[in-house]
């Protein structure tokens, strides 16, 4: 995992501006915000239902209009030019997947070593149909000891935004029966490939994107 770099949410005047532009393309897309940042400064972030590649612009927008500093993980593939630039300017981690076994402690470095770091995960690992939640974002905030906060997008509802904070307490099943319960009433864009409630597959996150 590459160090974690300056994105545009730290630059104030651009900040103000895509919120700005965000909340116009969400309005003008008839979407809604719900939720509001929890008061800690480090978390790792569920990005779920993952099934569309319209989820990141959405979530973008989303983070900038709630003021969420996110960085996100996705695979080396797409950190080439023209985009490497503009992806990393976005809050991108690029991931080598073949190095993907020390995701998780690489990750737990990353929040050892910084005051702030919010980690959007998608549990899902793909966009393609899943039928197990992979739980690499359990095991960092664990190791990390960090909250995890269930964030959304509810294609159904148009809404999108952040729900409720989980302490993780060690015990996997007790813990992600709780998560997936609030994405149980959550809509993908292709809820055909969602299935938030199969059975999770305890592993590490081999593929974050």
């Amino acid at each position: 995992m590459d160090s974690v770099n300056h994105t545009i949410f730290d630059a104030p005047l651009w900040l103000s501006v895509m919120g700005f532009l965000s909340r116009a393309c969400l309005k003008l897309s008839g979407w809604r915000v719900s939720g509001k940042m929890p008061d800690t400064k480090k978390m790792v972030i569920i990005a779920a239902p993952h099934t569309s590649n319209w989820d990141l612009p959405f979530t973008l927008f989303i983070a900038f209009v709630l003021k969420v500093k996110i960085y996100w993980m996705g695979k080396d593939a797409i950190f080439k030019p023209p985009f490497k630039r503009l992806f990393k300017l976005l809050g991108g981690v690029p991931i080598d997947r073949s190095k993907s076994n020390s995701v998780v402690n690489q990750s737990i470095e990353q929040f050892m070593e910084r005051d702030e770091f919010a980690l959007a995960i998608p549990p899902s690992g793909t966009r393609a149909k899943v039928t197990h939640w992979k739980t690499g974002f359990y095991h960092i905030a664990v190791g990390a000891k960090v909250p995890i906060v269930l964030g959304f997008l509810d294609y159904k509802r148009k809404i999108g935004g952040l729900g409720p904070t989980i302490y993780p307490t060690g015990d996997l099943d007790r813990d992600m029966e709780r998560i997936q319960s609030f994405y149980s009433g959550i809509t993908g864009k292709h809820p055909e490939k969602s299935n938030t409630l199969a059975k999770i597959k305890k592993t590490d996150l081999k593929n974050p994107a």
